[in-house]
């Protein structure tokens, strides 16, 4: 229906209003040195089982490639793993999935994400959810994360009713704040 450039496009804008309207207030800004991370990227999510019609338990595993900014003017690439459980899931919504993120930058640091909190929304048949949470081992530690997923099914929507959505392409943008 859109092509691969219109795609691009529709999810490229569908974060920047995204993320737009999650900017951090200035007092959450730390005083312990740690500067705010930056990460966009692309993801390649699997389902387990494939999403269908009928909600049930479901594991997602993505692998992420980012490009990060660590420190003012710095950027690097980084590479993320996130794994997560959804009690209930289908092709029509998910529910209360937590996960984690183990995100590996290329100076050799890393951090680990937990996610808690999560709001799922499909618009015009992209998937957008926001999720929250927070580094609890690497670089910034105990520091809030919030972690941006604009997706698109690989297969077609019909798929739900046959064999199951078997993972999704997804932007990704992941904060983790001063």
């Amino acid at each position: 229906m859109f092509g691969r450039r219109g795609t691009a496009v529709t999810l490229g804008a569908l974060a920047l209003v995204v993320s737009s309207l999650m900017a951090a207030p200035a007092s959450q800004a730390g005083t312990d040195g740690h500067e705010a991370v930056i990460c966009t990227g692309n993801a390649s999510s699997r389902y387990d089982p494939p999403l269908s019609l009928q909600p049930r338990r479901t594991h997602n595993h993505a692998d992420v490639r980012y490009t990060c900014t660590t420190t003012p003017g710095h950027t690097a690439p980084a590479t993320g793993s996130f794994d997560a459980v959804a009690p209930t899931a289908s092709c029509l919504s998910v529910s209360g999935a937590r996960g984690t993120e183990t995100v590996r930058y290329a100076d050799g640091n890393r951090s680990l994400i937990v996610i808690d909190g999560a709001t799922t929304a499909r618009v015009a048949g992209v998937l957008v959810v926001l999720q929250s949470g927070r580094v609890v081992e690497g670089r910034g530690e105990g520091h809030f994360v919030r972690r941006t997923v604009t997706a698109l099914p690989r297969q077609l929507p019909t798929d739900c009713l046959t064999s199951g959505l078997r993972g999704t392409e997804s932007a990704v943008q992941l904060e983790i704040l001063p």
